[in-house]
């Protein structure tokens, strides 16, 4: 347990279901990462099927010991594109693409227990022990599908989504406001609005995110923020369900992170038995765009050594 510092309407929603799934289908967008070069790098297209019928999706690509990555909110699988083409010289990379967004499925009622759910489930059908790497919802989907595999061999979480302080982390009524903007059909300012006022970047850093081939996945994705906010404020982390977790664990943070966030690693740190945080410095929550070299560095530290 250490800590370190190191560098409007259901015609709209049918459109964006089908951009989804065509999105999923050719690679995403058109550009640097579109489904020609996933095709060159040998991706694959796969699917599970949850505990409830849904399908989740995720790509598999590079050689090597298994590495699955769980997205955040206002994200799907295209979101690692930066750091693909080092983790690929290293693993077989299974990117994830969670409930209700790219090539996954999604069911009426949302629960985020499912989400633990279908994580642990992608895990287990792997048939070998796999690292797991999440970021900030997805890297508390994977905290959670921790407690639900045994065939988890290194566990990364980058700034797991969870409200530890009681600190108010948005405006009174964003949420309200989010899904104003997704019944006007503003989704761009939706994915911008969150990562101002939750995720706590940087008009700046937010212009960099906006200029990449996946925003307009994180667009298409809108629509599930407003439900997975409403969780991550209902969620409540306790610490005594991870006292027995053996699971090596790295926690990565961002130097320039909101306060709530570095709150969370931290609590998290105490409650691990066999875990470290390593601070990024001049970084955010957005660190695999960022401070690429940097996070990758961190990563692949933590995962091909044998400590």
């Amino acid at each position: 347990m250490t800590e370190s510092q190191e560098g409007s309407n259901v015609t709209a929603q049918q459109q964006f279901d089908q951009e989804r799934s065509e999105a999923f289908a050719g690679g995403m967008v058109k550009g640097p990462n579109s489904g020609a070069t996933a095709r060159a790098r040998g991706e694959k297209a796969e699917t599970v099927i949850s505990k409830d019928g849904t399908p989740i999706a995720y790509r598999r690509s590079g050689e090597g010991p298994p590495l699955v990555l769980v997205h955040g909110a206002t994200a799907a699988h295209g979101r690692w594109n930066p750091v693909l083409p080092a983790l690929e010289k290293h693993f077989t990379v299974y990117a994830v693409d969670r409930r209700g967004r790219g090539g996954s499925g999604d069911a009426d009622g949302y629960a985020v227990k499912r989400e633990f759910e279908d994580i642990a489930l992608v895990v287990d059908s792997i048939g070998e022990p796999v690292n797991l790497l999440g970021h900030s919802y997805g890297a508390l989907c994977s905290l959670e599908a921790a407690l639900l595999s045994r065939n988890i061999r290194k566990l990364v979480l980058y700034e797991p989504a969870m409200h530890i302080t009681g600190e108010k982390i948005h405006p009174t009524g964003t949420v309200d406001r989010l899904e104003a903007l997704l019944e006007a059909g503003d989704r761009d300012e939706v994915v911008a609005t969150v990562m101002r006022e939750i995720a706590g970047l940087s008009l700046e850093d937010v212009e960099v995110l906006r200029r990449l081939p996946v925003w307009q996945a994180r667009v298409a994705a809108a629509h599930t923020i407003p439900r997975e906010l409403r969780a991550f404020e209902r969620y409540r982390f306790d610490p005594r369900r991870f006292r027995d977790l053996g699971v090596p664990a790295l926690l990565l943070g961002g130097g320039e992170s909101p306060s709530y966030m570095k709150v969370a690693n931290q609590t998290v740190n105490r409650a691990l038995p066999d875990s470290r945080i390593v601070v990024m410095p001049r970084q955010g929550h957005a660190a695999m765009d960022t401070g690429t070299d940097l996070f990758t560095k961190q990563v692949l530290r933590f995962l091909t050594t044998d400590a």
